[in-house]
């Protein structure tokens, strides 16, 4: 089908103010701008978010955390407090560091989604500072997506080999990042408050930070909740490898392991009402309402009716991805919920269970499922945004699909619906030319989606 040159112009004007939105939204979510929305520093004390810490001078304060985001938090951190800082260490994805080195705070890449020995040695390290806090001292921690993958210190028994072969079956099984971590806390020494109790053990005050990548904000997900209360148990790890069927995937040790727990042979992770937890204060400093809001606001002033429907998004990318196209057809037929030209925003995180061998991530399955929904309908576009700039274990950070997509993949020879079939939206949509690549982003507060109605 050939395109009109007039729709070829509309449509790549559309695209850069889809790429408006997204940089809008990226913008809003800045590391280092929220943690200075969230930190300040007066002579010897210390604000973090509402709470003061009077810190005289022969008290330190360690800098230690883990996440995609960390590079910025701990840049937006140092620029904040300078010499204040006695030492820091935090450990970022491959790719995440800052542009220059930071002078007292070592960010430290590792593995993501898959911990690496890197993960490990770097949390060895932010361990060993936490041993040489005293008593009045003060850990500041930041906390961001992907820390769970990034703090790696598994049980005794468990090696880093099994803790690998779990979250891959994990990964692909289709399990929420609820689920996931709810497994992951009961075989760390870190995750699951586990890391505020060394804190706190030692006499310290912990500040944590954290920048929210779990729909909802819950402390205990968020990084699978290093400094937070776990109101999961065994029993729930176990009940999540039974759900999807895993029991008989997962390494031995982990297996093994788990049912000690569920025997009360293994202590639990820290509850809420832990008297510990007195010593932690936790300020989220940005999510991904914020990066919507962000959005919404620049539609606006693109010419956009603009709404944020909702921050909750959850379920199987590409069933998400018909109710994305359900959502543009409602609004392109009958101007609801929003008069034209209308921007629709929606935020959380969805899930892929993994059926084939192909290359992509759940923002771009979504955008495949949307664009065979939309197949020959005019006057849509949806766009899908992994904020962290990564979709999956790929360049992407998402795609871009409206109704003449498909029309245009089966010209070129490609087949939708097996690139959906076998998980493969990233070849589909580069053929096409209608990936978004942001490059890392530094950030990390879920996933996003714009639907636009014209």
């Amino acid at each position: 089908m050939k395109r009109e040159a007039s729709d070829v112009k509309r449509q790549e004007g559309l695209r850069e103010q889809v790429m408006e939105l997204v940089w809008a939204a990226l913008g809003a979510v800045n590391p280092m701008r929220a943690v200075a929305r969230n930190l300040q520093r007066e002579g010897n004390q210390i604000r973090v978010g509402d709470r003061l810490y009077e810190l005289p001078s022969d008290r330190r304060v360690a800098v230690i955390g883990a996440g995609k985001a960390g590079g910025g938090m701990a840049a937006g951190v140092e620029a904040i407090l300078a010499d204040r800082i006695g030492e820091g260490w935090v450990n970022v994805r491959y790719g995440y560091e800052p542009s220059r080195p930071l002078q007292r705070i070592r960010v430290h890449p590792a593995g993501h989604p898959i911990p690496d020995q890197a993960g490990v040695e770097g949390t060895r390290r932010i361990l060993d500072l936490v041993e040489g806090l005293d008593e009045g001292d003060l850990a500041l921690v930041l906390i961001s997506g992907g820390a769970s993958a990034l703090l790696v210190q598994p049980v005794e028994g468990v090696s880093l080999e099994d803790l690998q072969q779990l979250t891959d079956e994990l990964l692909r099984s289709g399990a929420t990042i609820e689920e996931v971590n709810t497994v992951r806390k009961h075989l760390s020494q870190v995750k699951g408050g586990h890391l505020a109790r060394r804190i706190t053990q030692r006499g310290a005050q912990a500040a944590v930070l954290v920048l929210s990548d779990v729909v909802g904000n819950p402390l205990d997900g968020i990084g699978s909740g290093p400094c937070a209360p776990d109101p999961t148990t065994f029993a729930d790890a176990w009940a999540v490898l039974e759900r999807h069927g895993l029991l008989d995937r997962i390494p031995a040790t982990v297996r093994a392991y788990l049912e000690r727990g569920l025997r009360g042979e293994v202590e639990e992770t820290p509850k809420p009402g832990d008297l510990l937890f007195e010593h932690v204060h936790h300020v989220i400093v940005g999510d991904n309402r914020t990066a919507a809001l962000a959005a919404a606001e620049r539609a606006r002033a693109l010419g956009f009716h603009a709404e944020v429907l909702t921050t909750h998004l959850e379920g199987e990318a590409r069933e998400v991805g018909k109710v994305l196209a359900a959502l543009a057809k409602e609004e392109a037929r009958y101007a609801t919920p929003l008069p034209h030209p209308a921007c629709l925003i929606l935020g959380g995180e969805t899930t892929v269970t993994v059926r084939g061998d192909g290359k992509g991530g759940r923002n771009q399955e979504m955008a495949l499922a949307a664009a065979l929904a939309l197949d020959g309908w005019e006057g849509v576009m949806v766009a899908t945004l992994a904020t962290d700039g990564t979709d999956g274990p790929t360049d992407a950070a998402g795609a871009i699909a409206d109704g003449d997509t498909v029309a245009r993949a089966r010209a070129m020879g490609l087949d939708p619906v097996d690139h959906l079939n076998r998980n493969d939206a990233y070849s589909f949509f580069a053929s096409l030319g209608d990936l978004i690549l942001t490059g890392p982003t530094g950030t990390n507060v879920c996933d996003l989606a714009f639907v636009l109605a014209f």
